[in-house]
């Protein structure tokens, strides 16, 4: 009868994990993919204004977004400390630790402030239109007011999804969003009277929103009876440098994990382009497409940090690996479902971006590496998150680095810019195709590298404490 028992039960455990990572993710995918949404509003709307506006929002904001990735992961330390603070029941410690994010956070935002103004003065040697140049560093300036805020909120976000609380994110996303729009729609056309700023409206609205959203946040946790026991705000308490460094030796390998990323892709678009419209349009469309896609795995990981906090937290590390396990094992899930829908569905895809039938062709084969690689995406996401659940951060950020920048861009560049390099070299440049290639190789590195890693931590937590 035992021999029954045990898996009825382990199957109503998982199915219990599955649906408590559920209501914790969802509120955060809803919130990833407003704030997603604040960019596509930007370059949507600056687009009916002219192409010189155009290109002073793209440009500027592929700098800003570089630089708000990593200001986001240098920001999630916090995620885990309150994480494992819940779970260890020291509900007297969340205030400290929260009012100290919060002065990492306004250095942090001060310091990313300060790098993406400074990215500005490469806008005249990279052989820029001088009034694109000129729009697009007035462009980061002004939406560069609105990073010290958003670090700020990374600290109080980190901290109420740790708590379990995720729809406060959610509902203040989808105003700052809302937000946006409203004031894209004033600024950039002049609306109602108000001066026509195209590419600067854009800035000032981000910039506007994130300090509302800042606000928004700070008000919820103010008055929600859910922060009672924790409540950051009792007292006046100044920077406190042991925890602060803590948390930046916490954070500083996930920012820079984020980076790798986000700057290997962002290198791809740039090495890209010099095959041509056809070849860049195809690139960047397939690249929003799966960004967006990527939104789902990445709350997942967010989620499953927090769970596999708790559990360590109790002292329970066989819960934190049965969590872990059980987070990447609906994260993959995901990524087939995702790999079977844009197989299935590519050329759709394609035309809804575009209507230039050879943009659709390139498209629809680069779709094809997006679905290769979805298993993987979904797998190294999820495992990097329960792995940061125990406190470390630095074996992802190594091994990441490697997959990007030791294995996706070389191999892209081999088979995309070189051919007759190597034996195995194509006989004919694969331009996108070669680093679509690349990115389906070094994304499957991550994957296997860090799931190896999860299993020997998790193992090692287990037996130590046996």
């Amino acid at each position: 009868m035992s021999s029954i028992v045990a898996p009825v039960q382990r199957a109503a455990s998982i199915r219990a994990e599955i649906a408590t990572l559920w209501r914790l993710s969802w509120p955060m995918l809803v919130g990833q993919l407003a704030t997603v949404g604040m960019g596509v509003a930007d370059v949507a709307m600056t687009g009916h204004v002219s192409a010189e506006e155009l290109a002073a929002v793209s440009l500027g904001a592929s700098v800003w977004s570089i630089v708000l990735v990593t200001v986001m992961g240098v920001m999630m330390a916090i995620n885990t400390i309150v994480a494992h603070e819940v779970g260890a029941g020291r509900h007297d410690q969340i205030p400290h630790s929260v009012r100290a994010a919060l002065w990492k956070g306004l250095i942090v935002g001060l310091a990313g402030c300060l790098v993406a103004n400074l990215c500005t003065l490469l806008f005249d040697h990279i052989g820029l239109d001088a009034g694109v140049a000129e729009r697009a560093s007035l462009f980061l300036h002004v939406i560069s007011l609105g990073m010290p805020a958003f670090a700020c909120y990374r600290a109080l976000y980190g901290y109420t999804t740790s708590m379990n609380a995720t729809r406060p994110v959610m509902v203040i996303a989808l105003g700052g969003l809302a937000f946006n729009v409203l004031v894209n729609w004033l600024l950039v056309f002049g609306n109602l009277g108000l001066p026509r700023m195209g590419a600067i409206g854009c800035a000032v609205a981000t910039a506007l929103g994130m300090w509302l959203m800042l606000g928004a946040l700070v008000w919820w946790v103010r008055t929600a009876p859910v922060y009672r026991s924790t409540y950051p705000f009792g007292k006046w308490e100044g920077p406190g440098w042991r925890e602060i460094g803590a948390m930046f030796r916490l954070g500083l390998p996930i920012g820079i994990t984020y980076f790798a990323e986000v700057s290997a892709f962002g290198a791809i678009s740039l090495l890209v382009a010099r095959f041509g419209v056809v070849q860049v349009s195809a690139h960047q469309i397939a690249l929003n497409f799966v960004s967006l896609v990527f939104m789902v795995p990445l709350s997942f990981g967010i989620a499953l940090m927090t769970r596999v906090g708790q559990a360590l937290g109790e002292g329970d590390p066989v819960r934190a690996r049965f969590v872990g396990w059980v987070g990447v094992a609906m994260s993959v899930a995901f990524g087939v479902l995702s790999a079977g829908f844009i197989l299935l569905f590519r050329w759709e895809i394609a035309r809804a971006y575009t209507s230039d039938l050879a943009v659709q062709a390139m498209c629809v084969q680069l779709l094809l590496f997006a679905a290769l690689f979805q298993l993987s995406d979904s797998t190294q996401v999820a495992v990097a998150s329960a792995i940061r659940g125990y406190k470390v951060t630095r074996g992802p950020m190594v091994i990441q680095l490697l997959a990007f920048w030791g294995v996706s861009l070389p191999v892209g560049c081999v088979l995309g810019l070189a051919p007759g390099w190597f034996p195995w070299s194509p006989a004919a440049p694969l331009s996108a195709t070669g680093f679509w290639m690349g990115l389906v190789l070094g994304l499957t590195v991550a994957a296997v590298l860090l799931t190896a890693a999860f299993q020997r931590l998790a193992q090692q937590r287990v037996a130590t404490a046996v």
